[in-house]
């Protein structure tokens, strides 16, 4: 069986090795770009893990991964057009490195190379990971909707949040994991085991995010931390902290909330402060082991040996002990 390293080095190097031989070059150069900028590459990782639980091969998976990495990234492109952000991952975001209209196209262009990648598999299995694929490619889609009607909304519950973020962040992970199985001729309900595990993992790995936003050391998580409370996002820690506070406390809230012009720093600190009053933090680390211990349990439901498991409980674990 092959490390999550070894893996790891495999999806750059393919990524590295994609060509784009077509015309206009001004199309394909930003979504290259884009693939160059590095990142986790978490879900082709996960995707030739989980295909390496049942065979020894998982570079005969590569163009599919590296798909579902292609897609993963589009998605990222998007976001930072509507959020308008200026820096992805230390550079440029496309619609500033070039313009708006040329993020839009590059971006579609990346969701069509998404498909093509992917369906570069055993004809025998094409029919299901494209259904998997396509199912997975709208429910994200209706998570960043979701995510957009929250901004505007200040009744948002814990439920509706997590299953906005099971939308947009689990299925993509849940997709990964699964696939991989189908491709090395697992059961059906391994598949299904192992898409669950996704799920439950991925709830973590965005609690963990939103963890990380408020209490993450800026030097390791690469960017300032706060960005959530100055943009008043509806996430799990705000949703229970105007929940569970006292009067006192989510009046002091709502005041942060409602300011439309503050020093960023006060209020990063004061709602800060807050969640620690309210307890906050623990809260949240109580529902990401939750979460995390729910997704173990799956994994060990798996109808494999559990040598064969521990690279990718390894590679969970850093997942969910990570600090960026």
């Amino acid at each position: 069986m092959m490390t999550s390293a070894e893996i790891l080095k495999v999806v750059n190097q393919g990524l590295e090795s994609l060509s784009y031989n077509r015309k206009p070059t001004s199309l394909y150069e930003p979504i290259r770009y884009v693939l160059s900028l590095g990142g986790k590459r978490i879900r082709p990782v996960l995707m030739l893990l989980s295909y390496n639980l049942f065979k020894d091969n998982p570079e005969t998976i590569l163009m599919p991964a590296l798909g579902l990495e292609t897609y993963h990234n589009y998605t990222l492109l998007h976001d930072d057009l509507m959020d308008n952000a200026d820096v992805r991952r230390g550079c440029p975001t496309v619609h500033k490195k070039w313009d708006a209209n040329t993020a839009i196209l590059s971006g579609d262009s990346m969701l069509v190379l998404a498909y093509q990648r992917v369906a570069q598999c055993e004809a025998q299995f094409l029919p299901q990971v494209l259904h998997l694929f396509t199912e997975t490619a709208l429910e994200i889609g209706e998570g960043q909707q979701f995510d957009m009607d929250f901004e505007s909304r200040c009744d948002v519950t814990e439920d509706e949040y997590i299953e906005m973020i099971r939308l947009k962040t689990s299925v993509l992970l849940a997709c990964a994991l699964k696939m991989g199985a189908l491709l090395a001729g697992a059961s059906d309900k391994d598949a299904d085991l192992l898409y669950q595990f996704g799920e439950k993992i991925g709830l973590a790995f965005q609690l963990q995010d939103d963890l990380l936003d408020v209490y993450g050391n800026p030097k390791v998580f690469g960017k300032a931390i706060g960005g959530d409370i100055t943009s008043n996002k509806k996430t799990y820690m705000l949703i229970n902290a105007v929940n569970r506070a006292n009067d006192a406390q989510r009046a002091e809230l709502l005041k942060w909330i409602e300011a439309k012009q503050f020093d960023r720093a006060e209020k990063v600190a004061a709602v800060t402060r807050l969640y620690d009053e309210i307890g906050i933090r623990q809260l949240c680390e109580e529902k990401i082991n939750f979460y995390f211990e729910q997704g173990k349990q799956l994994l060990e439901q798996v109808n494999v040996s559990s040598d064969r498991k521990e690279v990718l409980r390894q590679y969970t674990n850093a997942m969910m002990h990570r600090e960026k």
